[in-house]
């Protein structure tokens, strides 16, 4: 099997490399939406049962455990993405969302059910038009995708030292820089998502494209949940 990544492009009839940009496209952004639904579903459900949320949160070595299942997860995914059969790369990536939603299951109780409306909504509209710009731009994005990644670091960094400064204008400063960031690793993944697409050769193998399609819904799934959550911190109302 040929090594997935960037390919060599061969040339096909412009109307078929459409119909496959087009499907490969789709298939990126339905696996997407269909990890925020998951998530989504979860965290809510989540949120509601006493019981859940007392195994998840009353043992500290529980939320861990998970939270490191899904940067593990994450890993494998990202860098594994060769060595996995499409069905594995599938199961992991749903997997994730199903964590995922377990942790965001907080945000339900920090935050008022119409902040959480109104900031996904922001944060929707935003998201699509950052992706939009990625896709359409004729400036080659790749330059700030270092720089994006160096920043999602320095976020690391600030977060992890404001747990013991207890800053709250730190905490707001991380938050807005941490919209700028993702707004613009959307249209960097985009575009990136885009140029793979354009880089495939006529007759590529379906596990391999769905693979592909795996890989690239996690970057754009990462973006928005977390462009939505430091949204959430700056317009978010909390409960009393």
């Amino acid at each position: 099997m040929r090594r997935f990544g960037y390919m060599d492009y061969i040339s096909v009839p412009k109307q078929k490399v459409e119909v496959f940009v087009n499907a490969y496209v789709r298939s990126v952004y339905n696996w997407m939406f269909i990890g925020l639904a998951l998530t989504g579903l979860i965290a809510f459900y989540t949120s509601t049962s006493t019981a859940l949320l007392k195994v998840l949160f009353g043992n500290p070595f529980m939320f861990w455990g998970i939270f490191i299942a899904e940067l593990a997860i994450v890993w494998v995914i990202s860098s594994r993405i060769d060595r996995l059969s499409s069905a594995t790369a599938t199961l992991l990536y749903v997997i994730y969302s199903v964590l995922n939603g377990l942790i965001l299951s907080l945000i339900f109780l920090r935050y008022t059910g119409s902040s959480i409306a109104g900031t996904f909504f922001i944060c929707s509209v935003t998201f699509l038009a950052c992706s939009i710009y990625g896709w359409v731009t004729k400036k080659d994005l790749t330059s700030f995708g270092g720089f994006l990644i160096m920043g999602v670091i320095g976020i690391i960094i600030a977060t992890i030292v404001n747990i013991f400064l207890k800053s709250s204008a730190l905490n707001m400063a991380i938050s807005y820089i941490g919209v700028f960031i993702f707004i613009g690793l959307t249209a960097y993944d985009t575009q990136k998502i885009k140029n793979m697409a354009l880089s495939q050769p006529d007759g590529l193998e379906a596990g391999v494209i769905r693979k592909g399609a795996i890989l690239g819904a996690l970057a754009l799934y990462l973006d928005f949940i977390n462009l939505f959550l430091f949204l959430l911190r700056i317009l978010g109302g909390r409960r009393d």
